[in-house]
């Protein structure tokens, strides 16, 4: 059997460390053909001496110097730049796009994959965030062109499996409430970045670990699933459940209910995002069934998690309105980690910045582009 051959976007971030787990369980199966990073020369380095893929990819110049001479073998070709990266994603020995970039970076990768016909394996949230609209054509209503990474999706996804999509009643996604589901108003209020920082059950960057304690994740969760699926926002709901062992549920126009539970640990949805409809093994840890366990559910509180309402109202609103939230919430999160802003003032920019930008022309790439620029200046401001 052919090895599937990878291009690993972000190969340096936790998805990306986590795949080259994978490909290391699956050395008869998974090949790293090329793996990138923006700015982690280091890393990446050690990435390429252990695996010595054909490709690697460092977008930030300024240390490409740093690169060469700490890489120890002259089988990999590197290369220097967003534009190099972007050209890998069409060469034709790549079989499977892992895009695991963080925010708006990773659209257009995504986009030219679709349409080279690669398959997708995406944690990138903004892809569909912003471009769902763009790349719904090239999806076909199959899901073997791009698979979900999202522990959320991922679910969803093994839910649906021998089902009839006509006869889903309700999509339910389920968040864990991060660090402060149990705060109140007051104390949000002086939360700090070391708070927000402290997730109770994942280890993620920090732009998404931010987005989880806010509860903007979930919000980008709910418009990534209506482009996943098709449905529209009245089929889809948000429960937190702080265990986060229910990765998400399907209810079907029965009655019936199904659920995909596991404890935490990405590599599953990675593993399966590369093997679907296939399961492969996965050494990991389970759940121990003769010790007792609670499994609890509770409604999202608006006005604990205003970020995650933004969100609704974003993908309610349609056209350019998801792509202001994301850039806006990008910038915000970025100021509040550098302690420009306060935690609050997160969910204040971009609420200013869906009401104060708009754009009257047909979407497109360009017009996409524009708009993220524009809102991302305009949230700088705020």
């Amino acid at each position: 059997m052919n090895r599937q051959r990878l291009l690993i976007l972000g190969s340096t971030g936790s998805i990306g460390t986590q795949t080259l787990d994978i490909v290391r369980a699956h050395p008869d199966k998974l090949e790293a053909f090329a793996v990138t990073a923006n700015t982690n020369w280091e890393t990446l380095a050690k990435q390429i001496n252990e695996f010595r893929p054909a490709n690697a990819v460092l977008v930030d110049e300024s240390n490409f110097h740093k690169l060469q001479e700490a890489v120890s073998h002259t089988e990999t070709t590197l290369l220097c730049g967003y534009k190099e990266l972007q050209g890998l994603v069409t060469a034709d020995e790549v079989d499977t796009v892992i895009n695991s970039l963080v925010g708006f970076s990773g659209f257009l990768p995504t986009m030219s994959a679709l349409k080279a016909g690669k398959k997708v394996a995406l944690a990138n949230k903004e892809s569909l965030v912003v471009g769902g609209q763009l790349l719904a054509p090239y999806l076909n209503g199959s899901y073997d062109r791009l698979i979900p990474i999202d522990s959320e999706h991922s679910a969803i996804l093994q839910c649906l499996a021998g089902e009839d999509i006509r006869n889903i009643e309700k999509l339910i996604i389920t968040a864990s409430g991060g660090p402060f589901r149990t705060w109140n108003h007051h104390q949000i209020s002086k939360a700090t970045v070391r708070d927000a920082l402290k997730h109770p059950n994942w280890d993620m960057g920090a732009k998404i670990t931010i987005d989880s304690a806010t509860m903007m994740n979930k919000g980008l969760e709910v418009i990534e699933a209506h482009w996943l699926f098709g449905l529209s926002l009245s089929h889809i709901e948000t429960v937190v459940h702080p265990q986060s062992i229910v990765h998400s549920m399907v209810l079907f126009n029965d009655g019936s209910m199904k659920a995909q539970m596991g404890l935490p640990d990405m590599r599953l949805p990675i593993q399966y995002a590369l093997t679907f409809p296939d399961r492969w093994p996965l050494p990991s840890r389970q759940i121990d069934w003769s010790i007792s366990h609670q499994l609890t559910f509770e409604p999202v509180d608006p006005e604990r998690f205003p970020c995650f309402e933004l969100a609704l109202q974003a993908i309610e609103a349609g056209g350019y309105a998801p792509a202001i939230l994301n850039a806006s919430n990008e910038v915000a999160v970025e100021r509040f980690l550098k302690e420009e802003i306060s935690y609050i003032q997160i969910s204040e920019i971009v609420a200013k910045s869906l009401s104060h930008i708009t754009n009257p022309d047909t979407l497109s790439v360009e017009s996409l582009e524009a708009v993220d620029r524009e809102a991302r200046a305009y949230a700088r401001t705020v």
